[in-house]
């Protein structure tokens, strides 16, 4: 009666139990490190990788004995270095090689106003790291910035460490109390993530052609040109 009982805590329990063999703890070991490695490469990826929160999920599921603040532990410092590697990529490939003089000078204008105002630049991207919203997004177009990456590590860090605690937990308390269509929820996730994907590369294009020095010191929303650019600074 009484191993019946503790079967039935430990498989109601997200989260795990703290007694644990040693065999189960290398095994939770070995996963973690399998999906430090993972994640890290997933985020280092700049389009079409899954979302981290899904992977940490489908782990949540299918290994409900390992702690969930070990697997968002686990999957918030991986994110966080392949993004930053990510932003680093960026700053070296796409500026370095893509971008042209007036267009680098424009994204400068960016750089000059999150250094001014770092507290409200940590705000930011602590609350876009609450969301489930992918990322790729913003560590590219940090990296054209050439901002220095721990201004926007440490927030990221956090919000992703709270997000995923979060979105394991509830995953893993909706599988266990309901009988859902998993294929229709992943049908809602797939084209949702597509879709997102599919936006990227417009989404950074529209990054540089917005003219950043009207939009933050006149206010003013206007298309970026070079010719003009160029006459203004000579």
């Amino acid at each position: 009666m009484v191993d019946q009982c503790t079967v039935e805590v430990k498989s109601y329990n997200p989260g795990g139990v703290l007694d644990v063999s040693m065999a189960d703890l290398i095994r939770q070991l070995l996963l973690t490190g399998l999906l430090f490695i993972v994640v890290f490469i997933l985020n280092v990826i700049p389009a079409f990788a899954p979302p981290t929160w899904l992977i940490l999920s489908v782990i949540g599921f299918s290994s409900p004995d390992i702690p969930v603040v070990l697997l968002a532990l686990t999957g918030a410092a991986a994110a966080t270095l392949g993004r930053l590697v990510l932003a680093k990529l960026s700053r070296t490939i796409v500026r370095g090689r893509f971008l042209s003089e007036p267009i680098r000078e424009n994204v400068n204008a960016v750089k000059a106003s999150l250094e001014k105002y770092r507290v409200l630049t940590f705000g930011m991207v602590l609350a876009y790291a609450f969301s489930p919203l992918p990322s790729n997004y913003l560590f590219i177009a940090y990296g054209l910035t050439t901002l220095r990456l721990r201004l926007v590590a440490l927030p990221f860090f956090i919000g992703r460490l709270v997000s995923y605690s979060f979105w394991v937990t509830t995953a893993s308390a909706i599988g266990h109390r309901m009988d859902m269509d998993s294929f229709e929820s992943a049908s809602y996730v797939g084209v949702y993530f597509i879709l997102s994907q599919l936006l990227l590369v417009p989404t950074i294009y529209l990054f540089t052609r917005i003219d950043w020095r009207a939009a933050l010191e006149e206010r003013r929303l206007r298309w970026f040109k070079a010719i003009g650019h160029h006459k203004e600074a000579a």
